[in-house]
């Protein structure tokens, strides 16, 4: 895992909700190791998903291959330059805004993508790392 990867891990879906709102679905996983679990809402026009799709999920300080904090904007990359958002099917910026203590050693951490959530519990050395205010948040499926 890179300097400017906060979280890297394989989710295997196990919920899909898509009843509340047109195009937005809610779903859920466990990581194959079953010390992480994962709700995030998603795009389901640009990102459809089922229940039992593995995904691969990073959460990213930078877009930047080098792992150097941008100086410009994400859609500002000149032609023939390349960043981690090439490598994968959806991208999303957002603002962790809250931590929780979870039961023993797992902690719960909260992220807005633009009203799009994601709740993560886990090991607390796993999501540690977490603890910044704007993450990128990438995945393809597996």
């Amino acid at each position: 895992m890179a300097d400017s990867q906060l979280f890297e891990d394989t989710f295997t879906l196990t919920a899909l909700n898509s009843q509340k709102y047109d195009r937005v679905s809610r779903i859920s996983g466990n990581t194959e190791s079953g010390d992480t679990f994962l709700t995030l809402d998603i795009n389901s026009e640009l990102y459809p998903c089922a229940v039992g799709d593995r995904v691969h999920l990073v959460l990213a300080s930078t877009l930047a291959l080098d792992g150097s904090k941008e100086e410009k904007g994400w859609r500002e990359v000149g032609r023939g330059e390349q960043s981690l958002a090439d490598f994968y099917d959806y991208v999303c910026h957002g603002k962790v805004y809250r931590f929780e203590e979870g039961q023993g050693e797992n902690i719960k951490v909260f992220v807005s993508f633009g009203g799009l959530l994601l709740y993560m519990e886990g090991p607390y050395k796993k999501l540690t790392p977490l603890r910044i205010e704007y993450v990128y948040l990438l995945m393809k499926k597996t």
